[in-house]
């Protein structure tokens, strides 16, 4: 038997610990945001083990309905949105939701009141579900700022998020979190059902090899982005062509962007001239991850929350 071996594998950092050995850095804290986080990361495996089973369990396909964003829900995006709203209140560690499946903001009874505000898409990508590409929850969370909640608490400036991350459900499932001390990753053991340090102190690469972006909108973009993807296929200064990579599920191509460097674009065009990303759950989330990793790898154009 390998000793060592079985020594290391019980010495694991799951992403409970991780959050707990953060949480000793504030002695005045009272637990309650690892509470918040234990309940996502709950919502995230739920929602990961319903993925893996979509076919079988006949959750793709359309609900029949649209959402807020006029894109019609697949019945997988209906279910992960119901798991992270009851996930969240039943942590008792929440006042607002906003979600981008609901068209209006969920206030928590007082009853089970507590003092942060979680704004986040369910399942980003959720065009790919029938494919089997990568898709993933994004999130963020905010303090509240009054004593008794309301919708500007939630319509703060993406740097007052005290934490961000999102999950993405793929080839693997891996979690990416920031509470502001540098960007981690956890990848989740089936045989455990926990997620373990895999990826520590994720740095975006200065430079990269990579543009992601939606060629077939082209036509629409204005001269200044096109200029630029022109110059990533045919470079001026003499250097090598960037490569293409286009998932199309935002949480993927991000991820790909966080790892590998490059640059991602979901520019706005006259199509869309506000851009298509929700400043509030879907870009601000990432600029925390971002720039907390010291090094800033994107760049967007979004409509207003």
């Amino acid at each position: 038997m390998d000793h060592a071996a079985d020594a290391h594998r019980t010495d694991l950092m799951t992403i409970t610990r991780f959050v707990l050995n953060e949480q000793s850095r504030h002695p005045e804290s009272k637990g309650d945001f690892t509470i918040l986080l234990s309940h996502i990361v709950l919502g995230c495996k739920f929602v990961c083990s319903a993925v893996n089973k979509a076919g079988l369990a006949k959750l793709i396909g359309l609900a029949g309905e649209t959402n807020i964003q006029g894109e019609e829900q697949k019945k997988l995006d209906v279910l992960s949105n119901e798991v992270f709203v009851k996930a969240l209140i039943s942590s008792g560690r929440t006042c607002i939701l906003v979600s981008e499946e609901d068209e209006e903001a969920t206030f928590v009874s007082p009853s089970l009141r507590g003092k942060y505000c979680v704004v986040f898409d369910p399942l980003d990508g959720s065009s790919n579900i029938d494919c089997g590409v990568s898709i993933g929850t994004i999130f963020g969370i905010y303090m509240v700022k009054n004593s008794e909640p309301t919708i500007e608490d939630v319509l703060q400036p993406g740097k007052d998020m005290l934490a961000a991350g999102y999950c993405m459900y793929g080839s693997s499932c891996m979690l990416v979190l920031s509470t502001g001390n540098g960007v981690n990753g956890f990848t989740l053991d089936p045989s455990l059902g926990e997620f373990i340090l895999t990826h520590s102190d994720i740095k975006i690469p200065r430079k990269g090899k990579i543009y992601s972006v939606n060629e077939g909108n082209a036509k629409n973009w204005d001269e200044p982005t096109a200029k630029y993807v022109e110059n990533c296929k045919f470079p001026k200064d003499g250097s090598p062509p960037k490569s293409l990579r286009y998932v199309g599920s935002m949480v993927a191509d991000v991820h790909r962007t966080m790892l590998y460097g490059g640059i991602f674009l979901y520019p706005a065009d006259k199509k869309s001239p506000n851009g298509k990303l929700r400043v509030l759950y879907e870009v601000f989330p990432y600029v925390v991850l971002g720039g907390t990793s010291r090094r800033s790898g994107f760049h967007r154009q979004a409509q207003g929350p």
